[in-house]
């Protein structure tokens, strides 16, 4: 299962807000980056059959059924600090990361 902090439950919540038709955040992978793999996240109008969801109130995460074994046990955060904003994905499954921390081999 993914967990998501509380910080990032209330940026996700307040982003959404601010778009129009939205049910939820989706989280998946794909393949590239420098080190085969690469993670993305946009926010979803509609959902698949077998998409996996994940509800924190309502916040609604949601994965392809391709993204979402190789999501298993990660934990979205949103970080605030002097380098930057933005959400980050911890992954116990992935091997290496690269420096910015949007792209792991598996």
């Amino acid at each position: 299962m993914v967990t998501i902090t509380k910080v990032a439950e209330q940026k996700i919540r307040e982003l959404m807000t601010e778009e129009k038709d939205v049910v939820g955040l989706r989280v998946y992978v794909r393949g590239g980056g420098c080190n085969g793999y690469q993670y993305g996240m946009a926010f979803e109008s509609k959902m698949a059959e077998d998409d996996t969801v994940i509800e924190m109130g309502d916040v609604k995460v949601i994965m392809d059924s391709q993204s979402a074994p190789m999501l298993q046990g990660a934990e979205v955060d949103y970080v605030d600090s002097v380098q930057g904003s933005g959400f980050s994905i911890k992954n116990p499954q992935a091997k290496t990361t690269c420096g910015c921390g949007s792209s792991f081999s598996a």
